[in-house]
């Protein structure tokens, strides 16, 4: 779905809310002439995506259950469409869980950047335990699945689920440490009955944080740019968190960004070898370069 057609789907959604909340009973066929779609979509739109609303038919007009009249409000609104608009987003695709979404708890409980989905078609109890926990503030324990073997943690504090490009993420705090854990690999979850404080702070660097790694102590890294690509990293952040320090004579430039791991560059440095490098920290563009090399090694004993 282009990004044309996925907002004038939003504003359709959002402004048929708007007209639910308001008590309106809505016709489709009327519907379907306002907003300039044949009558399959409007039916679509209220059978299908708006199916976890408590909607009630009569005379062929479809309106809210009374109970819920005016209690929606503006941001409320845009949510519901989005949601409804991309309902694969999520892991369970259960009118319970959409109807959840009436819930401000559980609204708090979840972070999205992007609008693609793994499928997560087999977690969906696991997800919605990692849910009542957040929101309730408890302690959790889990096994998680690494390559070198799976790994008991006893006593973790769950923060947020964050789904970045896609992917599911549970942000949580192990002891003293803000660490990542990739959703899918969590196994055998656990609510314990000890409970943590919030943390405003753990909640606004989720928000300002543009990657997913949320480690608590942040590494500088800096790097020059060539001139034959500095306008893109002039035009938009390319790399998570950067600043352009300087602009150099010949066009380049210098520029920083503050990471919770390299991960979040590495990516991009590699994408645009061989114009950018890194200066700072000393070793790490040697580093890069020598797993460059083992993987190249690698291919010709693959060929």
């Amino acid at each position: 779905m282009t990004t044309g057609n996925h907002d004038t789907l939003v504003y359709r959604l959002s402004q048929i809310l708007v007209k639910l909340n308001q008590g309106e009973k809505l016709d489709p066929l009327s519907l379907a002439d306002e907003f300039g779609v044949n009558l399959r979509t409007i039916q679509r739109d209220l059978n299908v995506r708006f199916a976890y609303l408590p909607l009630q038919k009569s005379d062929g007009k479809y309106h809210l259950d009374p109970t819920y009249l005016g209690k929606l409000n503006t941001r409320d609104i845009e949510r519901f469409a989005i949601l409804a608009g991309v309902r694969g987003l999520f892991p369970s695709l259960s009118d319970d869980f959409l109807g959840d979404i009436f819930d401000s708890r559980i609204q708090s409980a979840l972070l999205v950047k992007g609008h693609n989905y793994e499928d997560l078609a087999n977690k969906e109890n696991i997800f919605r335990q990692l849910e009542r926990a957040i929101i309730a503030n408890c302690h959790i324990s889990f096994d998680y699945k690494k390559k070198e073997g799976d790994k008991s943690y006893s006593s973790v504090a769950p923060f947020k689920l964050v789904n970045h490009k896609g992917i599911w993420y549970l942000v949580a705090r192990d002891s003293d440490k803000l660490k990542t854990f990739l959703f899918a690999k969590i196994e055998n979850l656990n609510q314990l009955n000890t409970r943590f404080a919030k943390d405003p702070e753990v909640d606004r660097r989720l928000k300002e944080e543009e990657g997913i790694w949320f480690g608590e102590e942040q590494k500088e890294i800096v790097f020059t740019i060539s001139h034959k690509i500095a306008c893109y990293f002039k035009r938009r952040n390319l790399i998570a968190n950067q600043v352009i320090e300087k602009e150099l004579e010949n066009g380049g430039l210098i520029v920083s960004a503050k990471v919770g791991h390299v991960n979040q560059v590495l990516p991009i440095v590699r994408y645009w070898i061989p114009y950018i490098r890194i200066i700072s920290p000393e070793g790490l563009q040697t580093d890069m370069e020598k797993n460059l090399r083992n993987y190249l090694n690698g291919l010709d004993i693959i060929n």
